[in-house]
């Protein structure tokens, strides 16, 4: 099968789960409430996604990415109010301002990522567990940022069809990202940053341009964010945070997006029902996540992505071989009871 007809399949498959969605809305199986919970959700699969492309892909551990988050948020805030006299069509004014917010966030990602990135391992977590709390700590400082009492007055708003466009969007990208010639070059960096070296690879350039890329659709995720609450407060992006967001990326599979997106549905469900104990969340969340390393330590889905293209093929080969299905069914069961 060609590429463009898989892309033609899972583009249909997009729309259809968009259409199943409206249609559970409009009979209310899908509430006003839950809703909400899905444009959550959709916060989070970006902006897991964005992480798992500089730890999964990349190989380079993160544990400050709500400071990135942060930077998004306020630039698309801030910008948005700057816009909104030109009277610009919402859609267009909310793209920019998203879009502006992902690019100041990679500005900063390089700028972190040129000095931070000669360091390794637990050594570049806390280098980057450090620059998110300088992130948060100077918003709760500055003077246009609402200080302490955080941000408010977004004139613009994210809703369930906004942030789906958004997430398909940044999927795509960062699944082409990935099967192009620089995706490739990110992973063999993961893999063996030597023998990457030693093939030509500019391991320097690819770490940083891996990095800020992250960054990028790490402010996207913080912008919407902002757009969805219509107000931030600085206390949401703590360290805190960021360890949840990796932990959506290690439960989906440290080298998957579909994974991230199945990890992230499953704890923004869970969440749900965790707000009666809050306070106990993240030792929840700690228990899973140890129970996840001893039992299934590559994730979920490990390094494996779901494809409706792939779908389609099996059970096409179920529906036509069903017979060599039964017999190698009967096979299997002879030589159990041998």
């Amino acid at each position: 099968m060609k590429k463009w007809q898989e892309y033609g399949i899972t583009l249909i498959g997009v729309i259809l789960l968009y259409s199943i969605l409206l249609v559970l809305m409009a009979t209310g199986v899908i509430n006003g409430y839950l809703k909400g919970v899905l444009v959550l959700i959709g916060i989070n699969i970006v902006a897991a996604t964005s992480l798992n492309l500089a730890t999964g892909y990349l190989g380079q551990l993160a544990l400050g990415h709500a400071g990135f988050m942060a930077i998004g948020a306020y630039t698309a805030g801030l910008l948005m109010q700057m816009i909104k006299v030109l009277n610009m069509p919402t859609d267009l004014a909310l793209m920019i301002a998203l879009i502006m917010g992902g690019v100041m966030a990679a500005f900063f990602g390089v700028l972190i990522g040129i000095p931070a990135l000669r360091l390794r391992g637990d050594y570049l977590g806390i280098v980057t567990l450090g620059f998110g709390e300088i992130i948060r700590i100077s918003i709760f400082n500055l003077e246009f940022t609402g200080g302490a009492r955080g941000f408010r007055g977004y004139p613009g708003s994210i809703d369930f069809t906004r942030m789906y466009i958004i997430v398909a969007v940044v999927l795509t990208v960062l699944f082409l990202l990935i099967r192009s010639r620089h995706g490739r070059a990110i992973v063999s960096i993961r893999e063996d940053e030597i023998a990457a070296e030693a093939v030509g690879v500019p391991t320097t350039f690819y770490k940083i341009f891996g990095f800020a890329t992250s960054a990028f659709f790490a402010g996207i995720a913080g912008g919407a964010l902002a757009f969805y609450q219509r107000m931030i407060d600085p206390k949401k992006f703590t360290f805190m945070y960021s360890v949840e967001i990796f932990i959506i990326v290690v439960l989906g599979g440290m080298g998957s997006l579909t994974g991230t997106v199945v990890a992230a549905v499953v704890l923004g469900i869970l969440n749900e029902f965790l707000h009666v104990i809050d306070q106990w969340r993240l030792v929840i969340y700690s228990v899973l996540l140890v129970i996840m390393m001893i039992f299934r330590p590559e994730g979920l889905l490990g390094n494996k992505e779901f494809s409706f293209v792939g779908l389609i093929k099996w059970l096409v080969k179920r529906y036509k071989n069903p017979e060599n299905d039964n017999r190698n069914n009967q096979e299997n069961s002879s030589l159990e009871v041998k």
